[in-house]
């Protein structure tokens, strides 16, 4: 007797490890419970403090001047280092959704928004980037960074991406990549496999949740790979832009009219 087939029975990775696509949200979540008050320290870590200037660069395209009463989601921001950026640019009525499924992280970032007054200007949302919980043609821009690597069916969370942006609203994803400078990469490799778990048990107490954080990255797709999944959800006018010799990429597109 043949069982009827359900994708939550496919394999997928979690890291370099093959977990079942139904477990490997909860230990994405897991790994980000385990580090969400040391996030910022994380990033440092990870990227030699770059990625203050690759998000500062990243928010950079974002339009937030299109029109009045701007709408913008951004997916697997909770400690809303991505948002806080977007409410500086933005007019006084721009709305401002952050989406994270791990609650530890939109505790971190509820308190940061508070502190820095923005709490009545950016709202913090408990869901999931495969199934958002908002109406379709509703946003004028999505941004996820340093996230999408992290969602279990990487082409369904794009495809909702594509459905709750307006026409006209564009699509933005900060994100590792693969090293274009030849020598550069064989540098990066063992920094990441050698040195960001190590100084992650140090300051952390905890190497696991870095050691699956570098292990995510290196199982990310190549970025024109990742730019032809991205046109499948729909979008056009899309490209990448590579930045510090290809560590990060920035990719984007627009939804047609």
């Amino acid at each position: 007797m043949t069982h009827p087939h359900s994708d939550q029975d496919d394999a997928t990775h979690f890291g370099f490890s093959e977990v079942p696509l139904s477990e490997k949200q909860g230990l994405v979540d897991n790994v980000f419970h385990k580090v969400a008050r040391r996030y910022d320290i994380m990033n440092d870590l990870m990227s030699g403090g770059m990625h203050r200037l690759w998000k500062d660069v990243f928010v950079g395209k974002v339009n937030t001047r299109s029109q009045a009463g701007f709408r913008h989601l951004d997916v697997a921001g909770g400690t809303g280092d991505i948002a806080f950026r977007v409410a500086q640019k933005a007019g006084s009525d721009a709305k401002i959704v952050v989406l994270d499924i791990n609650g530890d992280m939109l505790e971190v970032g509820r308190d940061r928004a508070r502190e820095r007054g923005l709490d009545d200007r950016v709202e913090f949302v408990q869901a999931n980037a495969e199934s958002l919980p908002f109406p379709d043609n509703h946003f004028d821009a999505y941004t996820i960074a340093f996230g999408i690597r992290n969602v279990p069916r990487i082409q369904v969370g794009l495809n909702e991406a594509f459905r709750v942006l307006k026409p006209g609203g564009r699509f933005l994803c900060l994100e590792f990549s693969q090293v274009a400078v030849p020598g550069l990469d064989k540098i990066y490799e063992a920094y990441s496999f050698n040195v960001i778990p190590a100084v992650g048990k140090l300051v952390a107490g905890d190497a696991e949740p870095y050691r699956y954080l570098v292990e995510s990255i290196q199982k990310f797709p190549r970025a024109d790979d990742f730019e032809g999944m991205i046109r499948k959800a729909g979008f056009r006018r899309t490209g990448f832009e590579r930045l510090t010799g290809g560590v990060v990429a920035i990719h984007s597109g627009w939804k047609p009219y």
